[in-house]
């Protein structure tokens, strides 16, 4: 069994280091981890390069700098395995985390596309737990249905697991989120979306994290600053997910229908947008978001059409 470990490094002088010492520490230890630098300006490259030096199993790829979404991608095409684990610079994983994954993906058919990912624990800076569980901190729940992804993403990129079958159908970037959601989307419309429900790293919040756990003074901020452009913007992301979604063969009916209503349902007259809702019971994971995520599409409060290009 091939199980290729990515991870994108930018700047991570600070912390790689410890997530690279964590990986190796793992009781599964027949893994490649591949290193795709996005052209950091610090010691990023140095430090991974020492490890190279000692580790045969670890492969670091210097790059232009492209974002996190298409770096991700690219490292998804450098060498076919039969998992394939994303790895964030500035975690740490707990020492079983591929055995557990790895013992559950056992249990399933891997023909068909999966996606496996697990919960965190939030830490600190200095790796102290703010929270044990991410997934009920965040979200109240764990998604594993296509309803639920289309219009929230529970699946935090460090902690998930993608088979072979699922790497294939990833062909492109355009109107991907982030690669997690993605992924996470793909998986639940086409095979299965698989949540674990144990820890299996440490996700470090710091000041220099792309994407962290919604804190309550960053949902505050994010509350005030601009929150009706912010949901509308989120929406009209997803409902580009849910189309690219479409152009895959190997949708259910359902699924079909569901994605096919989603990206259709502001262009619906209010009585079909309220019966499209109460029809797939679309919602957010937490009361007050789907109380907001409805009555926005209800209602259009603030809505603009996007141009078509």
């Amino acid at each position: 069994m091939n199980v290729n470990i990515l991870m994108s490094s930018y700047n991570g002088e600070k912390y790689i280091a410890d997530q690279i010492k964590s990986i190796q520490n793992q009781t599964y230890s027949d893994w490649k981890l591949i290193v795709r630098d996005d052209g950091s300006k610090d010691a990023t490259c140095d430090i991974v390069e020492q490890f190279v030096s000692t580790d045969s199993r670890i492969k670091l790829v210097k790059a232009n700098n492209v974002g996190v979404i298409a770096s991700f991608f690219e490292l998804t095409k450098m060498e076919t395995a039969d998992f394939y684990f994303f790895a964030d610079q500035d975690d740490i994983w707990l020492t079983d985390k591929l055995e557990v994954v790895l013992a559950e993906a056992k249990q399933h058919d891997n023909e068909q596309p999966i996606l496996y990912y697990t919960d965190l624990k939030i830490v600190d800076q200095d790796l102290k737990v703010l929270n044990p569980s991410m997934i009920r901190f965040q979200s109240d729940h764990a998604n594993t249905k296509l309803v639920q992804e289309l219009t929230e993403n529970t699946v935090t990129g460090g902690t998930m697991a993608a088979n072979h079958a699922l790497m294939e159908k990833w062909t492109s970037t355009k109107d991907v989120i982030m690669h997690d959601w993605w992924l996470a989307v793909l998986a639940a419309g086409l095979g299965e979306l698989v949540y674990i429900d144990k820890p299996t790293e440490l996700y470090r919040q710091h000041e220099n994290n792309v994407l962290g756990a919604r804190t309550l003074s960053k949902r505050m901020k994010n509350w005030f600053n601009h929150w009706l452009r912010k949901y509308w913007w989120l929406i009209n992301s997803s409902q580009k997910q849910a189309q690219k979604l479409l152009a895959f063969d190997g949708l259910s009916k359902e699924n079909q229908t569901l994605a096919q209503d989603f990206v259709t349902i502001l262009e619906q007259p209010l009585p079909m947008r309220v019966s499209l809702l109460k029809k797939h019971h679309l919602r957010k994971n937490k009361t007050l978001h789907t109380i907001i995520f409805r009555t926005l599409i209800v209602t259009k409060l603030g809505y603009k059409k996007e141009k078509q290009e």
